[in-house]
């Protein structure tokens, strides 16, 4: 009986050892994910910093937007810019989902030079479009997540002028109706929401001379509204990941550039098409005063927070 009683005493022992030291390694690993969310927030610290009360310009458009997961995902970490002290503008794109709209109502659409011809029809379609779905969603997924966001339409904020596209062969001006250029930013009523610790978000239109509606390219107009603000950084989040010294090899990525670099990209075909007037509103905000301008690949979640509170960012940095 004694040997019995010895034998179930050491078997209780060793399976409460075992449940015990499970316990322990369950509880440790459970402080080693606390300790390194910590550590995460420490690192952070010196860019949270540097950046208090910085106005920061987040262009947001691509696929990216497709998805409403990092949609929602982009928004929360712009709420968390404001929470921590920055002042972000959000300014977005909606090439999709005008296209889709545009398709419904059976409105064909025409691209000239990759520039959206805007006629009559399509430029109201895209007013409700950007006004109406696509910002109001991003606004709400800033109030979903504990921030106050507020539409500010670019047809407030954004003069224009009629744009025309060149003829690459014969070099004529081609007529794209209702495509704009921004010509002036009236800064008052931005300045005067992320003051009330409120987040813009707006819409890439203008208005004419006379009243008439522009549609603009959404990356121009937070480059004219970059530069106007003289923005500490200007963000795009878009779904190319930066500039590449070879397009079809994401592994060629340029981390940093200067203007020289970018001009010097551009004289050998590094930087063609598209991608050169885009990097050319960057370079005239740099020269008005914007700290940096970065190109992220919006597809990589928090890839916002990644760029900014990162030493080596994840996209490319383009200084003057």
């Amino acid at each position: 009986m004694k040997k019995i009683c010895k034998k179930l005493f050491k078997d209780v022992f060793y399976r409460n050892s075992e449940f015990t030291g499970g316990l322990i390694k369950i509880r440790m690993y459970k402080m080693d994910k606390l300790i390194g969310k910590a550590r995460v927030l420490v690192e952070a610290l010196p860019y949270i910093q540097k950046f208090r009360g910085a106005l920061v310009v987040i262009k947001f458009g691509g696929s990216a937007m497709e998805d409403p997961e990092l949609t929602a995902q982009t928004m929360r970490d712009a709420v968390l810019l404001e929470a921590i002290g920055m002042k972000p503008v959000v300014v977005h794109g909606g090439g999709k989902a005008i296209s889709a709209e545009l398709k419904k109502r059976g409105i064909e659409t025409q691209f000239i030079n990759g520039l959206r011809k805007t006629c009559v029809d399509s430029v109201k379609v895209v007013d409700d479009v950007l006004h109406n779905q696509v910002n109001a969603a991003l606004v709400e997924n800033v109030m979903k997540y504990g921030g106050v966001g507020r539409q500010i339409s670019g047809k407030e904020i954004l003069k224009g002028e009629k744009m025309y596209s060149k003829c690459k062969e014969t070099g004529v001006d081609l007529d794209i109706g209702f495509v704009g250029s921004v010509t002036e930013v009236d800064i008052a009523p931005i300045i005067a929401t992320v003051e009330e610790n409120i987040i813009p978000v707006i819409p890439p239109l203008a208005v004419g001379a006379n009243g008439e509606v522009y549609n603009v390219n959404a990356d121009i107009a937070a480059c004219k509204i970059a530069e106007a603000l003289k923005a500490r950084k200007l963000v795009f989040l878009s779904d190319v990941p930066g500039i590449l010294r070879d397009p079809s090899d994401e592994s060629t990525l340029i981390s940093h550039a200067t203007r020289d670099d970018v001009m010097k990209m551009i004289d050998e075909g590094i930087i063609s098409g598209g991608m050169i007037p885009k990097v050319m509103s960057c370079l005239h905000a740099l020269e008005a005063g914007t700290g940096k301008v970065h190109m992220v690949d919006g597809r990589i979640p928090h890839a916002l927070l990644l760029e900014i509170f990162t030493d080596s960012g994840i996209g490319t940095e383009i200084v003057k």
